[in-house]
């Protein structure tokens, strides 16, 4: 998994790659490319845990671009509560 990604921008900060972390893969979601997201859509599509683990991200996390990451899950077949509310920073 790691070394898919181990030349991502989104990973400025850390010197290696561990997509079991919450923190690290909620980063690439955040901060990663196109390129980036569409080898963890592929990795999503061949495990449910880190499907359910993104959709746990985006419901806890303030994300950009939320309502992506929950239509490209809902396609996977990922349960999605579209009236849930979505974290907002509290800034703005």
């Amino acid at each position: 998994m790691s070394t898919l990604l181990a030349g991502s921008k989104a990973f400025w900060n850390r010197s290696s790659v561990d997509l079991r972390s919450d923190e690290q893969l909620a980063q690439l979601m955040d901060r990663g490319s196109v390129a980036d997201w569409a080898i963890l859509r592929d990795l999503a599509v061949e495990d449910a845990s880190l499907r359910t683990r993104m959709r746990k991200i985006v419901e806890r996390v303030e994300l950009g671009f939320p309502g992506f990451w929950l239509a490209l899950l809902e396609g996977m077949g990922e349960p999605v509560d579209w009236s849930k509310p979505l974290p907002k920073d509290p800034s703005l």
